[in-house]
């Protein structure tokens, strides 16, 4: 099926390693315009070659710190610079450090905040200025610790659960601007052994997220028995992205999880 995503304006957040590289290049796939946002800039450049090899139309990097809002705008004007406008933004970038909630501090809290919601907010009320005149497709990446709480994750947990109210309140205010905007719930989503990630990424060192013997625990638990990866996560993206198979869903919050949360 053809989504028709191809030609079209595309802004990746953390668009360079796991989820967000799987995101970048599914996009690719389509052939569309991608501007990666990124910190780590070695590795986004690496993705970008690659996201041309697979059929981007054109792909940029652009060095972004979403917390700061000036260079949010900057990227944000580069893409309509480069693209001629943005059809779909994808607000992917995220950060946590497992531990109990009485281990962390303020500065933890602050941080947690600033990247997971706070940098949200900044791509978002940008973007609008321009989806308001030609409409688009707004997917934020949460997690399933929004749906149901999940240990060691308190402050990121709460933090995801407010870009799922946010999300639905901005479709509500926007929907008649022809903007779609929905969010992206992974649960344990891990690199394949042979996946390349940025030395900035959560998975730089593995076992210091879980364990082997953890991760084999983790699925045994789920109903389908395996691991989030990346490419299902990019997946739901698209379907998301796309008005072409999506047109007339908005304002959801979908977890692609193997069944860790199912809610109604």
């Amino acid at each position: 099926m053809d989504l028709e995503l191809a030609g079209k304006s595309v802004i990746v957040t953390g668009g360079a390693s796991n989820i967000g590289k799987a995101i970048t290049l599914g996009f690719a796939r389509e052939g569309a315009n991608i501007t990666i946002a990124e910190l780590d800039i070695v590795q986004a450049e690496k993705v970008a070659e690659h996201a041309l090899k697979l059929g981007a139309a054109g792909v940029q990097v652009v060095k972004t710190d979403v917390t700061d809002m000036a260079q949010v705008q900057a990227m944000i004007g580069q893409a309509v610079e480069t693209y001629g406008g943005i059809d779909v933004l994808v607000n992917n970038v995220g950060w946590d450090d497992l531990m109990f909630f009485s281990q962390t501090t303020p500065e933890f809290w602050e941080k947690v905040i600033k990247i997971n919601f706070v940098g949200m907010l900044n791509c978002t009320y940008t973007v609008l200025e321009h989806m308001v005149k030609t409409g688009g497709a707004i997917v934020s990446i949460s997690s399933d610790a929004s749906r149901q709480g999940e240990p060691r994750e308190a402050v990121y947990g709460g933090m995801k659960a407010g870009v799922n109210s946010f999300m639905k309140t901005i479709a509500k205010e926007n929907g008649r601007y022809g903007v779609r905007c929905n969010v992206v719930c992974p649960g344990v989503t891990v690199p394949h052994e042979d996946d390349e990630v940025g030395d900035a990424s959560m998975w730089a060192d593995r076992e210091a997220m879980f364990s082997e013997e953890q991760f084999a625990k983790i699925a045994a638990t789920l109903p389908l028995k395996k691991l989030g990866r990346p490419n299902d996560l990019a997946n739901a993206v698209l379907f998301m992205s796309s008005n072409a198979v999506s047109g007339h869903v908005t304002g959801q919050v979908l977890s692609v999880s193997g069944g860790y949360s199912m809610i109604g």
